[in-house]
């Protein structure tokens, strides 16, 4: 039996996470959060600091980021082909870790398009995840009969590199 026969070996895109560290609560937080659900149409939430660093005046438990989680397949097909057009559709090979998940950054939400520069919200970049898996994944998140996920049914760098290219055509820099 071929690799393409089965449908449990194509991978897939399980959900998107996209990130806005502010660094402090208040008025940049909210102004934040508004970008967020204005260029993803999820609603954020908002993300706490784990530390208590002086020099850095993060307090444990103090609110410092938002991030909104995308799973509709409809909704990330159209966000990240928007977020590889700001990049010019070329990403550079050491943003994928070696379990086939994509990381990058976009500078200013302004590049979107359709979205226009408000003096009121300033700019704000972000950090987009992509979590690439193989249909089956689940058995290790889940509750009940957790079980281990063989190395052969995890996606590794080349695949997910590969997967990229074909299905949204972008340009893989080598380091």
């Amino acid at each position: 039996m071929s690799e393409n026969a089965n449908p449990m070996t194509h991978p897939r895109i399980t959900k998107v996470c996209v990130n806005i560290g502010v660094g402090e609560g208040g008025e940049r937080l909210v102004n934040a959060e508004s970008v967020l659900e204005l260029v993803t149409g999820v609603k954020p939430q908002r993300t706490l600091g784990r530390i208590q660093n002086r020099d850095l005046k993060v307090r444990l438990g103090a609110p410092i980021g938002c991030k909104a989680t995308m799973r509709k397949a409809e909704d990330i097909k159209k966000f990240l082909t928007d977020a590889f057009w700001v990049r010019e559709n070329t990403i550079p090979g050491w943003n994928f870790d070696r379990e086939g998940n994509l990381s990058f950054g976009v500078r200013d939400y302004t590049d979107f398009p359709g979205q226009k520069y408000n003096p009121d919200i300033g700019i704000y970049g972000m950090d987009i995840t992509v979590v690439l898996e193989r249909p089956g994944h689940r058995v290790s998140r889940r509750r009940r009969a957790k079980g281990k996920v063989g190395m052969d049914h995890r996606v590794t760098t080349d695949q997910s590199q590969a997967w990229f290219v074909e299905n949204y055509g972008i340009t893989i820099m080598e380091e």
